[in-house]
């Protein structure tokens, strides 16, 4: 008799009976060294029945595929110049980095299907997450010295993509437009290359990856209140900056402070706990 179980309705994650272990695993994604690179690579060898387990946890009636999916983007999205290759910060091979990724990706599948994989075909799945990671531990990104700042920052993003119905949004909105008025592009664009090179240099890129995947996905959210979503060149300079401003605010200990400064400045109404002044 088959142990594979049937379709289970789950309406979110919190309601997911394998909750614990998709945490772990998608808070791990940006955490992940060059050197677990290699040993996940090491670790995945595609075989049929992985394959068959694999078709079974991206089916359509899987519980929470499409949020599955979404994580792939991630997936994508934080490790893309490894993907690409070229830099010469780059330790790992893009080949390498292809391969742990499916890892990766088998992992996540796994997770989210649990209730109706049967326990052979999420541990095939998972088998070479767990060489590496063999615990399940929630584990959260360093964010840096300002990383309450980052997060608070990262938290008033969906009110500007509510903004049609939401006061303050609004508000935060048009001050943002306002302050870019005065911004020297040239300065700006400085700026943020010296804040992505402090990001490699204190091994944040991927989380760099993952604060501007957050930001954009946070400005383009639809209004709660009447379901529509506005997309113009306003809209796309105020997501710039405020994926620009947050990815300052995560190095901003390994930066001078008036570069950060550079960053923020049009954003300041979203963080308005900035630093004190020199010598107050």
């Amino acid at each position: 008799m088959s142990s594979r179980r049937t379709s289970v309705a789950i309406s979110s994650l919190d309601a997911h009976p394998n909750a614990l272990e998709i945490l772990a695993i998608t808070s791990q994604l940006p955490c992940i060294a060059d050197s677990e690179l290699q040993l996940l690579a090491e670790a995945w060898h595609n075989t049929t029945m992985l394959a068959e387990a694999r078709r079974r946890a991206l089916e359509p009636d899987s519980p929470l595929v499409l949020e599955a999916l979404g994580k792939f983007e991630t997936v994508q999205v934080l490790f893309a110049e490894e993907i690409r290759g070229g830099e010469d910060y780059l330790t790992v091979d893009p080949d390498v980095t292809s391969m742990a990724l499916k890892a990766v990706r088998d992992a996540i599948a796994a997770a989210y299907a649990r209730p109706i994989l049967s326990s052979t075909e999420h541990a095939a799945l998972t088998k070479a997450w767990r060489a590496v990671y063999p615990l399940d531990r929630v584990v959260a990104p360093d964010l840096g010295a300002r990383a309450d700042d980052v997060t608070t920052l990262l938290a008033a993003l969906p009110r500007l993509a509510a903004r049609c119905h939401d006061t303050t949004g609004a508000e935060e909105y048009a001050a943002i437009l306002s302050s870019d008025a005065v911004v020297d592009e040239d300065i700006r664009c400085a700026a943020r290359d010296e804040a992505w090179h402090a990001a490699i240099l204190t091994s944040r890129r991927r989380v760099w990856q993952l604060i501007r995947h957050t930001a954009n996905e946070g400005c383009k959210r639809y209004c709660h209140t009447c379901r529509q979503r506005t997309r113009n060149a306003e809209t796309k300079r105020v997501i710039h900056l405020c994926v620009d401003a947050a990815c300052g605010l995560l190095v901003a200990g390994a930066l001078e402070d008036d570069i950060v400064d550079v960053l923020t400045a049009p954003v300041s109404c979203l963080i308005p706990e900035q630093r004190p002044a020199s010598g107050s």
